[in-house]
């Protein structure tokens, strides 16, 4: 499906979002293995979020949703069954990752695979740690998917994550909860501490010290009644619209504000973006709150003013706090003054499409000069996007971030294969329509 953008002079209004997609998929999966019911409210309206309550359904799970509300009765840690066919995580690398610590230690043997995308990433990073504990795999090429997973009793060890990944943490970390004793994970850097706040409040024996995260196995998880804050990550398209634009003036409600993603927030004021948080809350263990964003500058017109975004760089652990925002913030940094250079991002080649080639490749298509790195790139500042024909190439974070793009540029651009934003965000356009003006 294409998707034709105009450029708009401005975004305004105050918005709720859907509910955060990495901590939807965790209190699911937790829900599924816990004792009892647990309900949560404003789960993530995403396909990838629905491809894990398929896959849990699959496994003999009950589940039940109305709109954004899910229902699920825990059938405890040996309750899953079999699954009569193979499971199918669709696009999303979090359900085959995270679930695949699950299934490691169940006593039955089943296939996981997804769409032809998902079949091309790598999951040798889970498969080794989980092969450690006693689990078995069978997988194609590299590591990939469809993977055959042999579960049965797991042994607990210690593991250094050789990159940090808050999926591969979890995927670990979920094991852990089937092993007898201790399974230890340590992070070189870090990462979204998600899971760590969702074991904690479904009851797991967990326990963290710096950089080290430790969970005792067999430890019995009980159902909760839990609410998902709004998506950061989501979050991101609307801010940069907010900042980029003139005049505008947006609040976000409800979004979650976990110290780990906090880093797009340190990034965006780092580079003078005019950001207010208001009405803090805590959600079951998660800071939430509402985000105010007022124009930074006005990039939408060729001869427009200074930009007031000043750039900068982004590396080291940064570039892992805001991995999945890089496309987002590469499109701010070429309407900033001084442009962005990122590193340390080779996690970028791995994901849905190789980020760094997309991102570079619909920036080159808008006009804008862009130099490639193995690990990241350097984007040049003050300049200006050309209205284009784009491609998602199957992304959904590509797809949005090129929307936000084409709505500063000098005329209609295109997106390609723009339905690739529903495995996030499936009301993503109408409620980019809803707030320009």
């Amino acid at each position: 499906m294409d998707r034709v953008i105009s450029p708009t002079s401005s975004v305004r209004g105050t918005f709720r979002l859907p509910g955060d997609k990495s901590i939807s998929h965790r209190y699911a999966m937790l829900a599924a293995v816990a004792n009892g019911r647990t309900e949560i409210d404003n789960y993530s309206t995403g396909a990838d979020c629905a491809s894990t309550l398929e896959c849990l359904r699959a496994l003999g799970v009950p589940v039940e949703r109305s709109g954004n509300c899910v229902v699920i009765e825990g059938v405890g840690p040996a309750g899953l069954s079999a699954p009569a066919r193979a499971l199918d995580a669709g696009n999303s690398g979090s359900t085959i990752r995270m679930l695949s610590g699950i299934l490691a230690g169940q006593p039955f043997e089943c296939e996981i695979g997804g769409d032809e995308s998902l079949s091309r990433r790598p999951m040798e990073r889970i498969i080794g740690p989980l092969e450690q504990m006693g689990a078995s795999f069978t997988a194609q090429d590299r590591g990939c998917p469809p993977l055959k997973i042999r579960g049965g009793n797991l042994r607990p060890i210690e593991y250094r994550l050789p990159v940090a990944s808050a999926q591969v943490k979890t995927t670990v970390l979920f094991a852990g909860m089937f092993a007898d004793g201790t399974t230890t994970v340590d992070e070189p850097l870090s990462t979204r501490n998600h899971s760590e706040i969702a074991l904690r409040e479904f009851g797991a024996d967990l326990e963290v010290d710096g950089l080290s995260i430790r969970i005792t196995g067999r430890t019995r998880l009980r159902g909760q009644q839990l609410r998902v804050p709004a998506d950061l990550s989501s979050a991101a398209f609307f801010i940069a619209a907010g900042l980029l634009l003139p005049e505008s003036h947006i609040t976000l409600e409800g979004v979650g504000l976990n110290r780990t993603r906090a880093a797009l927030l340190d990034v965006l004021r780092g580079m003078g973006a005019d950001l207010e948080i208001v009405r803090g809350s805590t959600f079951h263990g998660e800071l939430a709150g509402d985000i105010e964003v007022r124009s930074a500058s006005a990039v939408s017109s060729v001869a427009g003013p200074e930009p007031l975004l000043a750039g900068g760089v982004i590396d080291g652990a940064t570039t892992a706090g805001v991995i999945d925002e890089i496309p987002m913030l590469a499109v701010l940094g070429a309407a900033s003054r001084d442009g962005l250079i990122i590193r340390d991002a080779a996690e970028l080649r791995v994901k849905e499409t190789d980020r760094i080639a997309t991102v570079a490749d619909n920036l080159q298509r808008m006009g804008v000069e862009v130099e490639v790195y193995d690990d990241g790139m350097k984007i040049a500042g003050r300049q200006h996007f050309r209205a284009a024909k784009l491609d998602s190439f199957g992304d959904h974070r590509i797809a949005m971030a090129f929307a936000v793009a084409a709505l500063c540029a000098d005329g209609p651009s295109v997106i390609e294969n723009a339905e690739a934003a529903s495995v996030s965000f499936p009301e993503f356009y109408d409620l980019l329509s809803s707030m320009t003006h």
